[in-house]
């Protein structure tokens, strides 16, 4: 099992220093989100600090930009790491994607599947000077040894894409090598809706269900008392509301037994009430959906929750406590040495 730190991108100037004290630390790799900084060049940055370590978007926005750049970009990057790199790829919601950055998003599951496999294309085109890509959304099919980046001594990138509901699920069983599991889905819904779905999407490819790895975000609340867990269990409380108002994610609340959490949060949310947002996420909640633990119990926790489900634990919020980080990073390192 491989366990990662999740960050947002950093200025530049702090980005090669937390690339280097993740290594440091005992971490597998470091995913990047995508929020007002771009993944891919902080993923640069950490790559020429620190040699060796696995780097991910987690996830890249993907519409915005057209498969050929966002191609060229994780090529780069993947020689860059000598091989240690990974693409991961989502739609965000509407709203970002038409009004923030102007482009369309119409049948977003269709388009990002379409999407996916023109960037494999272009995995292609780059070693064999073909591309030839004829699909719903996008035609590529012409590129000259100038306009290409040519054969690199690494394997092709990993495309891992986000995906929530069944339909998505058995699309990057499909197509993608890799799923983002978002950071609401708890157990059971991995058992109910991920595994499942996966592997029919594999299965209808001709794929294995082994070859598509599982990527799982995990809130946790560690310390030795309830005091030194209090804050980061208000962290993860905070987080959950913010995720948990989104319509298409209420049917992971309501399948967990917290019916109508969403639209509890909703209301909360119109009237500006952030402090009533988090009143709706409850101790039980978070129970449900996030593991709470002493140091020593922490590793025998993620273990007994993510063995044989997870290909790659990325921590949450381990880095929500700058001087808990190293803690957490021995932890990665007992969970990688199993």
């Amino acid at each position: 099992m491989h366990i990662d730190v999740m960050t947002v991108p950093q200025p530049f100037a702090q980005m090669g220093a937390l690339a280097q004290r993740t290594q440091a630390a005992g971490f597998s790799g470091l995913l990047l989100t995508e929020t007002g900084r771009t993944a891919y060049l902080s993923a640069a940055v950490a790559s020429q600090a620190a040699p060796g370590l696995e780097l991910s978007t987690g996830v890249a926005v993907a519409f915005p930009r057209s498969p050929f750049v966002t191609a060229a970009s994780a090529w780069e990057l993947q020689e860059a790491t000598g091989g240690k790199f990974r693409l991961g790829l989502g739609t965000q919601v509407r709203t970002h994607v038409v009004r923030r950055y102007g482009m369309p998003f119409e049948q977003p599951g269709p388009r990002l599947r379409d999407y996916v496999r023109a960037v494999k294309a272009c995995f292609t085109a780059f070693r064999t000077g073909k591309l030839d890509h004829h699909g719903d959304f996008y035609d590529l099919d012409f590129i000259t040894p100038q306009w290409s980046p040519g054969p690199i001594d690494a394997p092709d990138p990993k495309v891992d894409i986000a995906a929530v509901n069944p339909w998505m699920l058995r699309m990057a069983g499909e197509v993608a090598d890799g799923v983002h599991i978002h950071p609401l889905g708890e157990p059971g819904y991995v058992a109910r809706h991920v595994l499942p779905n996966v592997a029919a999407g594999a299965e209808k490819a001709g794929r294995s269900p082994a070859d598509i790895d599982t990527i799982i975000p995990a809130m946790t609340i560690v310390g030795d008392t309830d005091e030194e867990r209090h804050n980061e269990r208000e962290f993860v409380r905070a987080s959950m509301s913010f995720y948990g108002s989104t319509p298409n994610y209420a049917f992971i609340w309501d399948e967990a037994g917290f019916e109508g959490t969403t639209a509890r949060l909703r209301e909360k949310q119109k009237a500006g009430d952030m402090a009533g947002m988090m009143a709706q996420i409850t101790d039980d909640h978070i129970a449900a959906f996030a593991t709470e633990s002493t140091w020593d119990d922490l590793a025998d926790k993620l273990i007994a929750k993510y063995e044989g489900v997870a290909t790659r634990v990325v921590l949450y919020n381990a880095l929500g406590g700058t001087d808990r980080f190293e803690r957490y990073g021995e932890i990665a390192r007992q969970l990688s040495a199993r």
